[in-house]
């Protein structure tokens, strides 16, 4: 039978506590500031009219038309990444735990930024933010420079497999950190369609790694992973229906990009798609329609994706989708912890 050897100070978790704490009481302190600025420079989130094969939305604008009726800000996700830099750098940069993570953040929100104040700035019609395919170049681009400085400086050059152990691909865990990454970032990205929904899926997956990283003794990866969740938790107060703020791109490629550098640093890979489970099937869901319509003629699988959406055409109310899903990605949170113990993770 195997043993969990932990010999862990007081202070230690009593700093990774305060760094959660501190995160949640940071973000509290901006939110006014950023509310401020928002509703006076009118961030106003501007719905999508086009679907992304370029077909009118009216789906969607059926089920949101109500919502937007009223001006909701966006890009409050600069809150967590104000919160969570600001926490890091003052009391928990690593070179070795943090530094990359919390520099795939700041990269992906900055991309997330650019998509979002063009969102504010358009006129309301069509994608309403950058292309997708811009996206997907630009979030490669910061996922490439991380995964670089993983093999080149980090020195890491293999990944565990469950039942094999660690699996040897010299420079081949660059392609496979940026697949990790950008992946997570767009599953993330595409889940942030609902009042609470992603920040409630985000707090639960940060959560189990910061318990994860705890395990297996790597400190700076659990308060950073703690710091996320201090923050989201107060983005959440005021995300939860009807939401005052959307976290926006920002928010999503920054949070989801980090996600995924957090599962690489914790050599995790196979266990975030189960931890993640909810964002893999919002991902599916919206492959899955697409494929759908390419080869049966523009028929679909589901009403409208991703699939939260189809939940609420069929009948469910918004706050009666998002709790739902919050149970699913806790459930699949606390399954991937037990999977890590069992598995040889920790």
């Amino acid at each position: 039978m195997s043993t969990i050897n932990l010999a862990l100070q007081t202070s230690t978790l009593e700093h990774i506590l305060f760094l959660g704490f501190l995160g949640f009481a940071v973000s509290m302190l901006v939110t006014p500031i950023y509310t401020t600025i928002a509703y006076k420079r009118q961030w106003w989130k501007k719905p999508r009219t086009t679907t992304v094969s370029g077909e009118q939305a009216t789906e969607f604008q059926k089920l949101h038309a109500a919502k937007h009726l009223r001006n909701i800000p966006t890009m409050a996700g600069l809150i967590m990444v104000f919160g969570v830099a600001v926490v890091t750098l003052t009391l928990n940069l690593s070179r070795e735990q943090t530094w990359l993570p919390l520099a795939a953040m700041v990269g992906a929100g900055a991309v997330g930024f650019i998509d979002d104040l063009i969102n504010i700035k358009g006129s309301g019609t069509g994608i309403a933010g950058l292309r997708s395919k811009i996206k997907l170049l630009l979030i490669s681009g910061v996922a490439l420079v991380g995964g670089s400085w993983f093999f080149v400086k980090n020195g890491i050059d293999s990944f565990h497999v469950p039942g094999t152990g660690s699996v040897i691909i010299g420079w081949l865990i660059i392609p496979l950190f940026v697949l990790v990454v950008v992946s997570t970032a767009n599953a993330v990205n595409i889940s942030d369609g609902l009042d609470g929904l992603a920040g409630g899926l985000l707090a639960s997956a940060f959560g189990v790694y910061a318990v994860i990283s705890l395990l297996q003794q790597r400190y700076g990866v659990a308060a950073f992973c703690m710091t996320i969740v201090g923050s989201l938790l107060a983005y959440v107060w005021f995300n939860i229906f009807p939401a005052r703020f959307f976290m926006g791109d920002i928010g999503s490629f920054a949070l989801g990009t980090a996600l995924g550098v957090v599962a690489m640093i914790t050599d995790t890979v196979f266990l975030l798609p189960i931890i993640g489970l909810v964002f893999v099937g919002e991902t599916g869901s919206v492959i899955i329609q697409n494929i759908s319509k390419k080869l049966r003629h523009g028929k679909k699988i589901f009403r409208i994706s991703p699939i939260h959406h189809h939940f609420e055409a069929i009948g469910w109310p918004e706050a009666k989708v998002t709790m739902r899903f919050w149970i699913i990605g806790q459930v699949c949170a606390v399954l991937g912890l037990l999977l890590a113990i069992l598995g040889g993770f920790v």
